[in-house]
């Protein structure tokens, strides 16, 4: 079998077999296949698509080139999330103690950022002394007693991902649903869940600009995941917009703890109970989305998701006081605010550009090699649809500089005030099968 023949049978439009596709991927994770053979493949792929059946290859082939992590010793049916990613995405450090204290196992492996904040991990390292690095004996054994542990990402685990990631980036590959779909279910699978809830989501601040791109690849994942024999949905959900009211990883830990006590913005809670709601169900803990709604309801008004952050804070070695005071997290030498300057109805704000004020602010990464300022961030005071009077604070700016002039003028280009507002549908769509 050659490399050559293969790049050819794909850039003729042909489907390309089970053992070819692993022979691509095999040869290349091992460096077999050299870089300029394997973009040549990728931009075959990028214009020539793949079929359902090749996408479930490509991805079990990528899952398996490393560590297939075994959670059959944790009790219950292991769920995991997933997002696409966007610019205030606080979700799973809320959902992995609150669909936790249901009952249900989260044994979470999650990744740092690049782009506007930090990753889940970048953001659980805001709280002093959480260790995100656990040997596997050591998380399995949390996740039985607490049901729930979220660790950072083996280095092992899904290699064939990594290299091809790197590749895509530097060669104009990255926008391609078989490729992003392969790169993300890769790693879901090898991480060793049961079941799979994603969250796709769509317009300015996220990935996919638009609803139909967002579409075909949730449900090109929903089937991968079925294909592989793991219970898959997803919600198709809006980021034309912040979600929430935090842009800043020591900011969302603060957001989290707020909604776990049932006092964090509406999108955000809302969005939190439909895909709790989904794990909750996934996981056979309830039989309905409103039985499972109504659980995590209760487990929010009880104190008992509260309580579950807590212990899984001081379970991994974080300093769980913060729960009490989680202004102690704020310590970023200056928080400004952003006055408007005319009144009306904040009409739209482009989610990615304040989300690239935040990573000017040093909240994200613009290379991996990057190093991230835990402290700042911004903090939204008005949403779409939201009435604003001339002098009112639309926002705050936390910043260890008082020389932000780039990031206020940044911020005002993309914080549109009119006459009216039509407030965006946080959820499009829900993929199931």
């Amino acid at each position: 079998m050659r490399m050559v023949d293969l790049i050819e049978k794909k850039r003729d439009g042909q489907v390309l077999t089970d053992e070819e596709i692993q022979f691509i991927i095999s040869g290349y994770t091992k460096g077999d296949i050299p870089d300029y053979q394997m973009s040549a493949f990728l931009m075959t792929v990028f214009y020539k698509d793949m079929t359902d059946e090749e996408i479930t290859t490509l991805t079990l082939a990528m899952a398996n080139s490393g560590e297939m992590i075994d959670l059959s010793s944790i009790k219950g049916i292991k769920v995991d999330k997933h997002s696409t990613g966007g610019v205030g995405d606080t979700t799973t450090l809320i959902l992995a103690p609150l669909v936790a204290s249901v009952g249900v196992s989260v044994a979470k492996m999650s990744g740092r950022g690049l782009g506007y904040t930090g990753g889940t991990i970048d953001k659980l390292e805001a709280i002093p002394g959480f260790h995100v690095e656990l040997p596997d004996e050591e998380f399995i054994r949390l996740v039985n007693e607490s049901n729930v542990a979220v660790i950072g990402q083996s280095g092992d685990l899904a290699p064939a991902d990594k290299k091809l990631y790197a590749l895509r980036d530097v060669t104009a590959t990255v926008d391609s649903i078989p490729l992003i779909a392969s790169s993300i279910m890769s790693k879901k699978i090898a991480a060793g869940a049961d079941a799979i809830v994603l969250d796709v989501t769509t317009g300015e601040g996220a990935f996919m600009k638009n609803i139909d791109e967002a579409r075909r690849l949730a449900e090109t994942m929903v089937r991968i995941g079925r294909l592989a024999n793991r219970q898959t949905m997803a919600v198709i959900s809006d980021m034309s917009q912040p979600l929430g009211e935090a842009i800043g990883n020591s900011l969302e830990v603060v957001e989290a703890i707020e909604t776990l006590q049932g006092k964090g913005p509406e999108d955000l809670m809302e969005m939190c109970y439909i895909l709790g709601s989904q794990m909750v169900v996934l996981a056979k803990k309830a039989d309905t989305l409103e039985e499972a709604r109504a659980m995590l309801k209760d487990a929010l008004e009880t104190g008992k998701a509260l309580a579950k952050f807590r212990e899984m804070i001081s379970n991994q070695g974080g300093d769980a006081s913060i729960i009490d005071q989680p202004e102690s997290l704020l310590t970023a030498k200056y928080q400004i605010e952003l006055p408007a300057k005319t009144s009306g109805v904040v009409q739209k704000i482009v989610a990615n550009e304040v989300g690239i004020a935040a990573m000017i602010l040093g909240a994200g990464r613009a290379t991996k090699d990057d190093s991230i300022d835990h402290a700042v961030g911004i903090k939204l005071h008005k949403k779409v649809g939201m009435p604003v009077e001339s002098g009112d604070s639309l926002l705050t700016i936390y910043s260890n500089s008082d020389s932000i002039e780039d990031v206020k003028e940044l911020l005002y280009k993309n914080i549109e005030i009119g006459s009216f507002a039509t407030e965006p549908e946080l959820i499009h769509d829900i993929i199931t099968a």
